[in-house]
């Protein structure tokens, strides 16, 4: 008798202590998420959580209903008031996006803040997913989707292995015709260039630099990569090959201007295989 009185104590004592758990898991789930980085967007999204956006960022557009949802503000500047004002209870911002006041305000005003590190390879995308997955309380789903993720790299890695070409490939970051840049390395950019089976024509610095003439001519690409919003700010290729230097290039004269989608390209999350499968093809 006494034994079967311990046995459904500890039963009852079990079921309380997961009972507990499971109520402190959906106590924690939060309900109203901010994210300021399409790759965030992305992750969130991936991991179920998509209906609990209630604000992004400017470089936020996939998947398409993320076009819907409020901006947290018309450019890059991100004010606490700004983000205040959707009354999140979550917000995920990548390195560097929020200063150290901001942060205090918002911690201050009851709002989570949680950093998120991006770093620009294979196993840096797992780790990123594996961040955003804590932050939202739902490691299990976020186990799940790198298993995916880390699946659909190899598989194109494997395919880049055999399509071996070696291009030297420039990107050029332009918003219109005033200052545009060159991505060097460092950048995610450089990464998945090379990621690609590709190789980055800028060399001898690191992040982006202004894009000069002598700069391309000495860089001499094979192709010039560009965002695709970036290329039809320039006016498409006619207008795009007869910008000083581009002519006297590999690529200008082979007319290998490429454009790609912005966002895919600079994932390295969820998207990661996908960007690496689709560059590669179009060299």
């Amino acid at each position: 008798m006494k034994k079967n009185i311990h046995s459904k104590r500890q039963f009852l004592i079990s079921l309380m202590v997961l009972m507990s758990l499971t109520f402190s898991a959906f106590a924690a789930a939060p309900k109203r998420i901010i994210t300021l980085s399409g790759p965030l967007t992305e992750t969130v999204d991936a991991l179920g959580s998509g209906a609990q956006i209630v604000a992004v960022d400017v470089t936020s557009t996939y998947p398409a209903y993320i076009n819907k949802i409020p901006k947290v503000s018309k450019d890059r500047a991100i004010s606490a008031e700004g983000i205040i004002s959707f009354s999140p209870d979550l917000v995920l911002a990548p390195e560097n996006m929020i200063s150290k006041a901001i942060q205090y305000q918002l911690s201050s005003a009851g709002i989570k803040v949680v950093v998120i590190k991006q770093e620009y390879s294979p196993k840096g995308a797992l780790a990123f997913i594996r961040q955003v997955a804590a932050a939202l309380g739902n490691t299990a789903k976020g186990e799940e989707l790198v298993k995916q993720t880390s699946a659909s790299v190899e598989q194109a890695l494997v395919s880049v292995k055999k399509n071996p070409k070696s291009p030297k490939v420039l990107f050029l970051y332009a918003r219109g015709t005033g200052v545009m840049m060159v991505a060097g390395k460092d950048t995610s950019l450089d990464a998945v260039i090379r990621l690609s089976g590709a190789k980055n024509a800028a060399q001898g610095f690191s992040k982006f630099k202004p894009y000069t003439t002598e700069a391309l001519v000495n860089a001499n690409p094979d192709v010039i990569l560009m965002f695709d919003f970036g290329y039809k700010s320039l006016g498409g290729i006619n207008s795009i090959l007869k910008m000083p230097g581009v002519s006297l290039s590999n690529a200008g004269k082979n007319k290998r201007i490429i454009e790609m989608d912005g966002e895919l390209l600079t994932n390295f999350s969820v998207r990661l295989g996908q960007a690496i499968s689709q560059l590669n093809a179009k060299w």
